[in-house]
């Protein structure tokens, strides 16, 4: 016997769709709903390390992940001058296992519908373009009222719908979100063959410019600033600027910029940042994710961090016999500590870069390596 039977995931993205393939795969019959009217496809690439890979073959979807992909072991550091010179070639850990990749690129939307085909299979109902409104706590579950002004009850309600979760506001939680000062420019493209790998240029006109391989033919590009309100550029000047940006790198970047013309694949997002002090639960709902904690992508461990809260919480819910303190506490053990950590120091890091400041990078690297090559 399980601690649950029916359980409603709120939030389409990789924590909510991870966290119903594995109750689903266990058992469960699980809900699924998004607010968008279908699978988010807005994004350009998305950099996943091998701590990420591991969860995604326990999701029985690493063989289908792994062909769309491009992998790589290693992390170069280029000069910011006119030669773009290779400084340091340091191979990375496979923090998921000798036999996976220690680093995958690949394009965030197949990577979404990847995961929602392998729900599909599972016997996952979603339902997109329809919100929860209201929950109702009852001693053995919680009835949902939705927008569609329908009432469901479920055993449990796992808040997996982003960084301003309106889970997490139904359920009272204040959650204060800042700004960490920074700001990126992301754009999907050709690969050209120079490209093999992440390479990061620190300095520059930027705090960070560099790239990584999302498949044979494909990478994205990203250079990080100073937060600025560019909500009034239109899309070709969004194109011109991240352009201009990036003519002061050179090396692979030079070939980069040649095939940088397309306005409707370039992005401009800002870093924020929260974690939410423990418990991650009220009653019967829990928050994952970046509803419970988000960091900006220094040590590209968002990704990472999502899918671990999902295995996580699928495997104590389906090995317990109750939703009680005892499986809550066990959950924050495993999680909170593990979440903070990578958030601080994905700040810390963006936080030398604004201050200019010399930080042991390689030392703050080389501990959340350490943490997360670590099982759950």
């Amino acid at each position: 016997m399980t601690a649950v039977h029916n359980v409603l995931v709120v939030g389409g993205g990789l924590a909510g769709t991870a966290a119903a393939i594995a109750l689903a795969d266990g058992g469960v019959a699980v809900e699924l709903i998004e607010a968008n009217p279908g699978i988010a496809a807005i994004g350009s690439g998305i950099t996943l390390q091998g701590n990420a890979l591991r969860e995604l073959r326990k999701l029985g979807v690493w063989d289908r992940v792994r062909p769309e992909g491009y992998g790589f072991d290693s992390l170069g550091l280029r000069a910011p001058d006119a030669a773009g010179m290779l400084l340091v070639e340091m191979p990375d850990i496979r923090t998921g296992g000798p036999d996976l990749p220690a680093t995958l690129g690949m394009p965030r939307p197949v990577l979404a519908r990847i995961l929602h085909e392998r729900a599909a299979e599972l016997g996952v109902t979603t339902r997109f373009g329809i919100t929860a409104t209201a929950f109702e706590h009852r001693d053995a579950g919680v009835d949902v009222v939705f927008s569609d002004r329908s009432t469901l009850r479920f055993d449990l309600v796992v808040g997996a719908d982003g960084i301003r979760s309106a889970t997490r506001r139904m359920l009272g939680i204040d959650l204060p979100t800042r700004d960490t000062g920074m700001a990126i420019w992301r754009a999907f493209g050709p690969r050209p063959d120079s490209v093999t790998r992440t390479d990061l240029f620190y300095g520059g006109p930027s705090y960070i410019a560099g790239y990584t391989p999302t498949g044979e033919n494909s990478l994205y590009a990203f250079i990080v600033e100073k937060a600025r309100d560019r909500a009034e550029l239109s899309p070709a000047q969004q194109l011109a600027r991240m352009r201009e940006l990036a003519a002061a790198y050179h090396g692979p970047w030079d070939d980069i910029l040649r095939t940088l013309d397309d306005p409707s694949r370039v992005h401009y997002t800002r870093f924020e940042t929260h974690v939410l002090p423990p418990p991650w639960h009220r009653g019967r709902v829990v928050l994952i994710g970046d509803a419970a904690h988000c960091c900006p992508p220094t040590l590209a461990q968002g990704g990472a961090q999502a899918f671990e809260d999902a295995a996580v919480l699928a495997e104590l819910l389906l090995a317990a016999e109750a939703v009680d303190d005892r499986l809550w506490s066990t959950y924050t053990a495993r999680r909170f500590v593990r979440a903070k950590a990578v958030v601080d120091a994905s700040n810390q890091l963006g936080q030398w870069l604004l201050d200019h400041e010399r930080g042991d990078v390689p030392g703050l690297i080389a501990g959340v390596t350490a943490l997360v090559a670590q099982p759950t």
